[in-house]
């Protein structure tokens, strides 16, 4: 079992991705699929009149300010064009992909938080209106049942509350949290950059190993967005995933490149 994440990068190419899975699928590996869309999001949301606002935690993590028409434009993008696009690519490559939300079926569940806390200006802030969480639960024997009939789960973000609610949780986590449940052998997360670098934007500079118990030495160095990739990672090897690989979602055959080693490989 692996489980791939492609990230929401603009740089993404999505044909080569699709490409890779199909050859998979025609070697009857078993995968599972997890998507971002922060890109079209971002475009899509400021085209509507409402512009993406990203909050950075006290720790330095940072996210999408995520208000109930932010979660109406996130569902629009990621389950619609995003999911269905993905989905499209893969039948059209002979791939019986599903695509659902990780609020069907309740694939993906969390508690929302009832405030954030966050830094704005200098200044700590909480925030109590806002829709988000991190993936608790996954629902295995959904997931299973597909898989077992035959066909390839695509998920995307929003999860669900334990109160029923749409709540949006970090994708490299939620795929995390699918690798563990799943007992998956590997996570690969593709996005624009070759993997983790040590002087970021300098893509000579990719790190092309960790072993899993230095992990934690390098939440430093991770950039921006890749700061949640080395927290999903961690969490994902704490939870019994043998190997993750930070890889370049923007090259020919992407995923099998990185299932043979290319990109950032954590892991002993």
């Amino acid at each position: 079992m692996i489980v791939i994440k492609i990230g929401g990068g603009a740089e993404i190419d999505h044909d080569q991705v699709a490409d890779d899975l199909a050859f998979l699928a025609s070697e009857a590996q078993e995968f599972v699929v997890v998507h971002g869309g922060a890109s079209t999001m971002n475009q899509v949301a400021t085209q509507l009149g409402h512009p993406p606002e990203f909050l950075t935690s006290p720790s330095g993590y940072t996210s999408r300010r995520t208000d109930r028409r932010t979660l109406e434009i996130f569902e629009m993008v990621y389950c619609g064009q995003m999911n269905k696009g993905l989905v499209e690519r893969l039948q059209v490559r002979g791939v019986n992909a599903v695509g659902l939300s990780g609020l069907d079926g309740r694939i993906w569940e969390g508690r929302r938080k009832t405030a954030i806390r966050v830094v704005k200006d200098g200044r700590q802030r909480v925030l109590r209106d806002d829709y988000t969480g991190k993936v608790e639960r996954v629902n295995v024997a959904l997931l299973r049942s597909l898989l077992d009939a035959g066909y390839v789960p695509v998920l995307c973000a929003p999860a669900v509350s334990y109160e029923g609610e749409a709540i949006n949780v970090d994708g490299d986590r939620a795929a995390a949290q699918t690798a563990i449940a799943l007992g998956a052998e590997a996570l690969i997360i593709l996005s624009d950059v070759p993997g983790l670098l040590a002087e970021f934007p300098d893509e000579s500079s990719l790190i092309k190993h960790i072993p899993a118990a230095e992990l934690h030495r390098f939440t430093e160095i991770a950039e921006d967005r890749m700061k949640k990739k080395v927290l999903g990672a961690a969490e994902a090897l704490a939870g019994g995933v043998h190997r993750v690989v930070f890889a370049d979602g923007r090259i020919v055959n992407p995923v099998r490149r990185a299932m043979a080693g290319e990109g950032t490989v954590i892991g002993d």
